[in-house]
């Protein structure tokens, strides 16, 4: 086989590293300045988009430094034993691709993680070379995201946060005992040690001056993990556990869930069809209570059957319907926390009503301006003008939310 192009290495390691979830598509209509007279691209090899706090999209170059690896995790497709076209990038190669895409307007980042070569310190130094090069030598501004390696050096991981805006170390599978069945190389307990050095690192950095020439302050973003789904038994329970249990203790900014895709030549522990799609989907929304809406992981999990969260309607509103003695809630009175409990009633609009309502009295119609489906909303409030009676406790009102294409492949499975 003749040596590769850098062309050829971008194609290898840009689509090897789409399994990490922690970047995610804007949705955008797909542009490609290669098939156009137009400039600049939406898609193509390497870029992804994700979301910034603010709700900005950012786009980046998302590679592996290398899918080559010394480990044999059952569920990675870049795994040693894998029979996968193989390609490594130098760090001089990573620097420039990131300043020509950069320079381009294409991206706006680097968010770069690796297989594991020769040793975990080995690959860990080369990934902060490239962040120290781009930083320093290049005096790169945009945003950079390394894959921490857990049992590396701390000297090296505590290198790489002075570059990178976000590092993350994968948690992998939602227990120790999956882990360890289907990654016997790796150990639990080095994840989460170097997810608490993070941490308290991190905590240790927070308030200092940023310096021009090299950012004081460490992984300014935080700290960030992910968690394959599907890929073993365990229920959504569990999975919306480990996450409870990760941001408590480590503060994690965020947690990744990844729906388990089956591999070529995978090994027989494995599945052989994927989890529905809309799994990854309920457990993000389950994350999103959590973090932002005061909801436990038991009252979230209480809204499905059997530990897992109902996938035809969204864990907020299977919470609701299995607690309809709390509603109906009136919006001129109940409190914010109550308040976010109601279905259709997001963050945003919480706060309006509750700013709202201290001028004048909330009717229907106000709430309809406030929240973007009073349909959802209707039946767990109450206004000036408006009670909802016997909705609230109406015995097809479940079914009613649930999307009538749904709805027809329930019937159909009944044939």
């Amino acid at each position: 086989m003749g040596r590769l192009t850098i062309q050829d290495k971008l194609a290898i390691l840009s689509d090897a590293a789409k399994y990490d979830a922690s970047c995610a598509s804007s949705g955008a209509m797909r542009r490609d300045s290669a098939k156009s007279k137009g400039i600049g691209s939406t898609e193509g090899s390497g870029i992804c988009h994700a979301y910034a706090p603010d709700g900005r999209c950012i786009s980046l170059l998302k590679i592996l430094m290398t899918n080559f690896c010394i480990y044999d995790c059952a569920y990675c497709v870049n795994r040693s034993s894998s029979n996968v076209q193989r390609a490594r990038f130098s760090v001089q190669e990573v620097v420039d691709l990131t300043m020509a895409f950069y320079r381009r307007n294409y991206i706006e980042g680097l968010f770069l993680s690796s297989g594991i070569i020769q040793s975990s310190d080995y690959t860990m130094e080369e990934m902060v070379r490239i962040a120290r090069k781009l930083r320093l030598e290049e005096n790169f501004s945009g945003y950079i995201h390394l894959k921490a390696i857990p049992d590396a050096s701390p000297k090296l991981v505590e290198e790489a946060g002075l570059f990178a805006d976000r590092l993350s170390v994968n948690i992998e599978m939602p227990t120790d005992i999956t882990l360890s069945q289907f990654a016997p190389e790796k150990d639990p307990r080095d994840i989460r040690r170097s997810m608490g050095h993070l941490r308290a690192k991190i905590e240790e950095h927070k308030g200092e001056k940023r310096d021009r020439k090299k950012p004081a302050r460490f992984s300014a973003s935080g700290q960030s993990t992910q968690m394959i789904v599907g890929a073993d038994g365990s229920n959504d329970e569990a999975i919306l556990g480990r996450s409870e249990n990760l941001y408590g203790n480590y503060r994690l900014s965020r947690v990744y869930y990844s729906a388990f895709s089956p591999i070529p030549d995978a090994s027989s522990k494995l599945p052989l069809l994927k989890p529905p799609l809309m799994r990854e989907h309920r457990l993000y929304q389950a994350d999103w209570l959590m973090r932002f809406y005061g909801f436990s992981r038991g009252e979230i999990v209480e809204g499905g059957e059997g530990g897992m969260l109902d996938l035809a309607i969204d864990p907020k509103l299977a919470w609701a319907l299995k607690n309809r003695d709390r509603f109906p809630v009136d919006v001129n009175r109940a409190d914010r926390e109550m308040l976010l409990r109601v279905p259709g009633l997001g963050t945003r609009a919480v706060k309006r009503i509750l700013t709202t309502r201290r001028h004048r009295t909330l009717r229907l119609d106000d709430v309809a301006k406030l929240c973007q489906s009073i349909d959802k909303v209707r039946p767990f409030i109450t206004t000036l003008d408006y009670s909802p009676g016997g909705l609230t406790d109406r015995e097809g009102l479940r079914e009613s939310f649930v999307p009538k294409a749904k709805r027809e492949a329930r019937q159909l499975d009944l044939f």
